[in-house]
């Protein structure tokens, strides 16, 4: 991708539909004179009533519990320095998302245009009445260090500095298990860090309360190392200035056991990484660039122990693992700051996750058969939903440990349960699924490259690596079209089934189809006009081996392009009838509807199938299916055969598949509400938990329901996902939108990743 397009598409992602991330939604009722009047005048007097008698009302009554200011005056924005406040606002505006999305918190970010210390300090105070915390962001050193000290003294809610914390954080957990593993203490080791702004320096902070001793850091800038006699330097570089005057880096590092580097890439060698003592820990968090290569580093020892800032490499540091959790935390308790004592129990309550049972969602997330504790893994994934169930009670603990807490939390078994639910509020299911595409991409065929938004998104999939696209078409058409898109076309491959190069490609697949379907009423010559046909050559690539998987539908009526499938593919051994389902990414979390294509009026043992290979699919996603299989009648309440089918499906599968949690017949409420469920059906199944499949028991409802979901509420749809063919091949709805192909891609992808390790399709009725 062009650097000129990159540009383009960052600016369009930021411009449309509506300018900006983030947004403010109401949370409350408005639809009546009623509503309105008790969301503002007269209603809205009596809680600033109550709050005026009690300020720690405002707790009780508005959104500051849940809101966070995202502040910076844009001195030190990412690797762009100096830009202004203006200008990063878009960095704020992400920081916002990432701390909705990971840990559901809201957040404002307000931009200061002030470079004065005593300035930024008094406008923070002042609106400091409308947040629950402040999370300052991109802030120049040393002036950081004063604004955080500062309103950290003469504030009562949680500040951090996250450039500063954040980083430290993570590292030191990471520390912590890297030593362990190096079977080195702490207390020993040798510490050489390239770099000493905010963020080095609240590392070596950090990692001096964990048990580094001053005397065995050195600290390298632009200027060489922090030496005792320098007059440039700030006060906290000064605690860690040194007698000794190293020429170099390069000297510095000799014998070190750790390096941090938090400064640019490229400048520790191999030749200095050689010098390093036995089981070098090297964190080389420069980004994107780290401060030595990671291929390079790990081919130059094999005793390393290494850590990055990217998401390309075993152990990344990501802030993300630590500011939305740390948060979460503190504003769950009120707590009135963020101590030490709390930025140490997320170190250590990091370092621990990394050494538990990693979930198998994480594994396939990462394309991993077992990640487990040890040089490739001692910090969590950022895809790792325990984050958010266990950083923030190790953090909200050591508040009410430390007497910051001001609403203490006595239940921890219902505020676990909090924590889950807040889990829902994201498309993290998403991008797990393009996550694991990544780790192995498969050539995926795009039956209907010719159409613009077809190709938009076989470029995507290709500049993203989720999937090595094969575009057929007319070619002159896709070529004109990837020149208006900037795609380029080097390494990818263009096929028109209809051109003379690919003759004898059409004869070999249409003599395969031939005899496969010549007691079918197919001829020769019909099989090798077929080919010419898109849908059939790219099934017939697969079939063939020369494609991994296809998607196609995008502008052909569904039934049309389903008969080619089932001709040339086939279903899979042991599969009567194929199906599908819709991922719905919703508020409550990944809900998956079946069949959402295929089966107009499914019989009992049908229906059993389907949910059996739905719950496949389900799992294929990481996550263990829990299926309510819905109608109008709850449990026998009626004897009409549209329910009676569900229920003899329950039936059957509670007799053939007892490993699978389903249950029904039931209403759609008491699927989804386990609460109703418990109170009124405390035998069934599902009680008590929550349900994220639902098998319908005929297409009307299934396919209008995944519609009326997606309209209304503006709801990410993956799928339809085909399930019970041989292949990966994919229909898209007609119409599809260039994100839905994307994620469909993905499915794709991950779809041939199991057949090729031939996980079988386990119906068995």
């Amino acid at each position: 991708m062009s650097n000129e397009r990159k540009r383009r598409e960052a600016l369009v992602y930021h411009a449309k539909p509506k300018p900006g991330k983030i947004e403010v939604r109401p949370t409350k009722k408005y639809s009546t004179q009623r509503d309105l009047s008790l969301a503002y005048s007269p209603g809205v007097a009596q809680p600033c009533l109550e709050i005026a008698k009690n300020k720690e009302n405002v707790y009780k009554y508005t959104t500051k519990g849940n809101l966070v200011a995202v502040i910076s005056n844009g001195t030190a924005v990412l690797g762009l320095g100096d830009i202004g406040p203006e200008a990063s606002k878009p960095v704020m505006e992400g920081k916002g998302l990432l701390f909705k999305i990971f840990a559901d918190i809201d957040v404002f970010d307000i931009e200061v245009d002030t470079k004065n210390v005593d300035e930024f300090v008094n406008t923070v105070k002042n609106i400091a009445p409308t947040f629950g915390g402040i999370n300052l962001e991109d802030i120049k050193a040393p002036e950081a260090f004063e604004i955080e000290r500062r309103l950290k003294e003469e504030l009562d809610i949680p500040v951090m500095h996250d450039d500063q914390h954040g980083t430290a954080i993570i590292s030191s957990a990471a520390l912590l298990n890297a030593l362990e593993i190096a079977e080195k203490d702490i207390r020993e080791v040798k510490v050489v860090v390239s770099g000493a702004g905010s963020a080095a320096m609240a590392c070596v902070s950090l990692y001096c309360s964990l048990g580094v001793k001053k005397e065995n850091i050195v600290m390298f800038d632009v200027n060489g190392v922090l030496h005792k006699d320098r007059d440039d330097l700030a006060e906290m570089q000064k605690e860690y200035a040194v007698s000794k005057n190293y020429e170099s880096l390069a000297e510095g590092v000799k014998n070190a056991d750790v390096f941090l580097g938090l400064s640019v890439g490229d400048v520790l060698t191999p030749e200095m990484l050689k010098t390093m003592n036995d089981n070098p820990i090297v964190f080389a968090m420069a980004n994107p660039v780290p401060e030595i290569d990671y291929d390079l580093a790990v081919k130059t020892r094999d005793d390393i122990i290494m850590a990055t800032g990217r998401s390309d490499h075993p152990n990344q540091v990501n802030n993300v693992l630590g500011f939305p959790f740390i948060f979460r935390g503190a504003l769950d308790v009120r707590a009135t700051a963020i101590n030490e004592e709390m930025k140490m129990a997320a170190v250590r309550a990091l370092a621990d996750l990394a050494k538990q049972n990693v979930p198998e969602q994480v594994n396939i997330a990462y394309g991993e058969t077992k990640l487990n504790f040890g040089r490739d893994y001692i910090i969590p994934k950022p895809f790792d939903s325990r984050l958010l169930t266990e950083v923030p009670p190790a953090v909200a603990k050591a508040a009410m440990e430390t007497g910051v807490a001001k609403e203490p939390i006595y239940d921890w078994r219902r505020y676990e349960e909090e924590l889950y639910e807040r889990m829902g509020n994201d498309n993290k299911i998403t991008r797990l699924l393009i996550n694991r595409a990544k780790i192995n991409p498969k050539r995926v065929v795009f039956a209907e490259a010719d159409h613009l938004d077809v190709l938009k998104a076989a470029q995507i999939v290709n500049d993203e690596g989720i999937a090595k696209p094969i575009l057929l078409g007319r070619k002159e058409v896709i070529l004109e079209l990837m020149n208006e898109l900037e795609f380029d076309s080097e390494g990818v491959e263009i096929i028109d089934p209809k051109s003379d190069d690919q003759k004898d490609n059409t004869i070999k697949y249409g003599d395969v189809f031939w005899k496969s379907r010549q007691r079918n009423g197919v001829t020769q010559l019909d099989a090798h006009k077929l080919m010419r046909q898109r849908n059939y050559f790219a099934a017939m690539m697969v079939n063939e081996g020369d494609a991994d998987a296809l998607l196609t539908g995008y502008s052909r009526a569904y039934p049309g392009v389903v008969r080619p499938m089932l001709e040339l593919i086939g279903m899979e051994k042991g599969v009567s009838r194929i199906a599908a389902t819709n991922l719905m990414n919703t508020s409550r979390g990944p809900l998956f509807i079946a069949d959402t294509s295929i089966n107009i009026d499914p019989d009992a043992r049908d229906l059993a199938r389907i949910t059996q290979m739905t719950a496949h699919t389900v799992k294929m996603f990481g996550m263990d299916p829990v299926v309510g299989m819905v109608s109008y009648a709850n449990f026998g309440s009626s004897k009409n055969p549209n329910a009676s089918k569900v229920k003899e499906a329950v039936k059957i599968l509670h007799e053939q598949s007892p490993e699978i949690i389903v249950d029904g017949e039931l209403q759609v409420d008491f699927a989804l509400n386990k609460d109703m469920l418990q109170s009124k059906f405390p035998f069934s199944k599902l009680a008590g938990r929550k349900v994220n499949t639902l098998v319908f028991p005929n297409l009307d409802s299934a396919n209008g329901t995944y519609k009326l979901i997606k309209e209304l509420n503006h709801t990410d749809s993956i799928g339809p996902i085909m399930m019970g063919l041989k292949k990966p091949a994919h229909i898209l709805q007609l119409g599809a939108s260039v994100e839905e192909m994307v994620n469909m891609t993905a499915v794709a992808v991950v779809d041939a990743q199991g057949k090729e390790k031939k996980t079988p399709m386990p119906v068995t009725l």
